[in-house]
């Protein structure tokens, strides 16, 4: 059967690759999946298929085997982000302020290749292929809990689902036997004080100078209050305070993110964060309010199916290709169906320094080397071969 998927993968490679080039011209962004949604159920129709739209922009679709058995279910989210593309290709996005900077151009079109695989053997499984197309990813809370709510994991056995992955050599995939992502927690600090004429400080409460106290603090909790054998990071992106040079506003805003594995982790580190606004306002006689904002479970692979899969892609791609990667600190809201059923989610690489493609994903000049998809096409159909059997 391997070898007839191969077989199938290499003849349906340039369908996934012209899908990919449609999804990344006319990208939309989470929730907005509209004209997206239109073509994926014209793709799964034109196969056979009678996919459903559910959560909004998503799409379920079951492939049902010849005898009954498992059913394995495989994710791809679909939406882009708010950001202008910058890429020299023909397929550079045609929607202004619109890009799949992400690759998940790429996993729409690599599932719907998955789909042409597993609709031509289907009188030959034992089991059903459940493929879901599931929108904002990008977007607190996330689709997945949308998903799930329509069912997408009902009567499912195991759940696994990929990241075309830029930092990774096209021709190999990592993964983890648990832990792989983070939680991707948000927090927004308001510090109010009493503004003035900036030759004046002595007549006001200086917020920007309460918040450069705070930003420095802050940097010293993960060192000073997370034990060392667990990961976590804090990052202050965003500091607004002031529109003139020469007064002293009233107001500063603050906001970061918090990465981190467990719980109790996220619990120090936000009342850390907590307790370092109330002394440093308390010092200098301002006052502040935080918003701690808990997103998506961090991503921790089941490890009999990691075993399953990372065996898969040895098949597909040869041990030395298969790596076990150390964690990495981005979200991903897979999770949500990984509390639900035992789940695999794994990373292939479609990075290619030689041809140019080393921007990072959520860059303007992100791009993938298209190589790379058959390898994801393949690795996770073997992948899902393999758990219903």
């Amino acid at each position: 059967m391997n070898k007839r998927i191969h077989q199938l993968v290499k003849d349906g490679n340039d369908f996934v690759i012209t899908l990919r080039r449609h999804f990344r011209t006319f990208p939309e962004t989470g929730g907005e999946e509209v004209e997206t949604q239109k073509k994926i159920i014209a793709e799964l129709i034109a196969m056979g298929l009678s996919p459903r739209s559910v959560a909004g922009t998503g799409v379920i679709v079951d492939i049902i085997g010849g005898q009954a058995g498992k059913t394995v279910a495989i994710r791809a989210d679909i939406d882009a982000l708010p950001i202008q593309d910058e890429i020299d290709k023909p397929y550079r996005s045609q929607n202004a302020g619109c890009c799949h900077a992400c690759g998940h151009d790429g996993h729409t079109a690599v599932l719907l290749g998955i789909a042409k695989v597993f609709s031509a053997i289907k009188g030959e499984l034992t089991g059903t292929i459940r493929l879901l197309f599931q929108p904002s990813e990008e977007k607190l809370p996330g689709g997945a809990l949308a998903m799930i709510a329509a069912g997408a994991v009902d009567g499912v056995d195991a759940v696994i689902g990929t990241h075309l992955w830029q930092p990774l050599q096209v021709g190999t995939m990592g993964l983890t036997y648990g832990p792989l992502m983070a939680s991707p927690d948000k927090f927004t600090i308001t510090v109010k004080g009493s503004g003035g004429h900036g030759s004046m400080p002595h007549q006001t409460i200086d917020p920007l100078s309460v918040g450069a106290q705070i930003v420095l603090a802050l940097k010293t909790i993960t060192g000073n209050n997370v034990a060392a054998n667990e990961l976590a990071v804090l990052s202050v992106g965003v500091f607004k305070a002031g529109d003139a040079f020469n007064v002293i506003p009233d107001s500063a805003t603050l906001q970061g993110t918090v990465r981190s594995f467990s719980q109790n982790t996220r619990e120090t580190i936000f009342a850390c964060i907590d307790r370092i606004c109330r002394g440093i306002c308390a010092a200098a006689g301002a006052t502040y309010s935080l918003e701690s904002v808990y997103g998506f479970p961090p991503v921790i692979n089941n490890p009999e199916v990691a075993k399953v899969v990372a065996q898969s892609a040895e098949d597909v791609l040869g041990k030395d290709a298969v790596i076990e990667m150390k964690p990495v600190m981005v979200g991903e809201d897979f999770a949500y169906y990984q509390q639900k059923v035992p789940g695999c989610f794994m990373c292939i690489g479609v990075g290619n320094k030689e041809k140019g493609i080393v921007y990072p994903h959520h860059h303007p000049k992100f791009d993938m080397d298209e190589s790379g998809f058959s390898y994801a096409v393949e690795i996770m159909a073997v992948s899902a071969l393999n758990l219903l059997n």
